[in-house]
């Protein structure tokens, strides 16, 4: 699992809701059902008017995924290819056929087998390039239904407040209910913005750094791919691909620092 998302949630709710009650506010002041059902619910079923329901389950299947680690190693990706680069300096390409299958992304597997096939360097870069650039859309597609649910949540949170406002207005006579209707009122308020920038934005900015981490380990085993099928040495091999194993590492870097504006 992937701690540092359950980390960060904990370190929010818990600065956030100690720091209200150091103010002496109370915690079940801020505990609003209804409140809650029009933010989350109102912001739940914009997001689906928005994007086709194919594209939401997609979203949650990759919020699922982002709760475990990395499937695949950049440097055991690396060795393996430098072994296949091995075995086909020594036995020839088509010696890659046997196993291919044992490769430790599909990705990878995929590019062996046009080489072992005959494909020239174009067509493989070609349909490789193609290949990376559809999954980075479906990736992309995934935070875009995130920040579209941040932009909605803290809008609905105000409409919200606003029907929570109107309830306390037509019900003027009993002034000793005004006050708490109306700090109950901006409950949504808060349910909205806090849904937006500890959970809708922040996810959105971890899919992209997960899809920067992911794009980097594929132009790696796509420029393995073509060093394997043009014949180069394997310590060629090692020093070609070893600079893409850091710019993989900068790359997840650079997306974590970007992902909050």
């Amino acid at each position: 699992m992937d701690t540092g998302i359950i980390i960060g949630i904990v370190v929010a709710f818990a600065m956030i809701l100690g720091g209200n009650v150091l103010e002496g506010g109370h915690l079940s002041s801020i505990v609003n059902a209804p409140a809650f059902m029009i933010v989350i619910g109102g912001t739940v079923g914009a997001v689906i008017v928005q994007f086709p329901l194919p594209i939401v389950k997609q979203t949650m299947g990759a919020l699922g995924k982002l709760m475990k680690p990395p499937h695949h190693d950049p440097e055991k990706i690396l060795e393996q290819i430098v072994d296949f680069a091995q075995r086909a300096r020594k036995d020839g390409i088509l010696a890659l056929e046997k196993v291919a299958g044992e490769a430790h992304h599909p990705f990878l597997a995929k590019g062996i087998m046009m080489a072992v096939d005959g494909s020239d360097s174009n067509a493989i870069r070609a349909t490789l390039e193609v290949v990376i650039s559809q999954d980075e859309a479906h990736q992309e597609n995934s935070a875009k239904v995130l920040e579209a649910g941040g932009g909605y949540c803290p809008t609905i949170g105000i409409i919200g407040a606003v029907l929570g406002l109107i309830h306390v207005m037509s019900n003027l006579s009993d002034i000793n209910k005004v006050g708490t209707g109306i700090a109950g009122a901006f409950v949504a308020t808060i349910y909205g913005v806090a849904a937006s920038n500890i959970f809708f934005l922040p996810l959105a900015g971890r899919i992209k750094v997960r899809l920067h981490e992911e794009t980097q380990l594929m132009e790696l085993m796509l420029s393995g791919v073509l060093a394997i099928q043009e014949g180069l040495n394997p310590k060629l091999v090692r020093e070609r691909l070893s600079a893409y194993v850091t710019s993989h590492e900068k790359a997840g870097a650079a997306a974590g620092a970007k992902a909050p504006a």
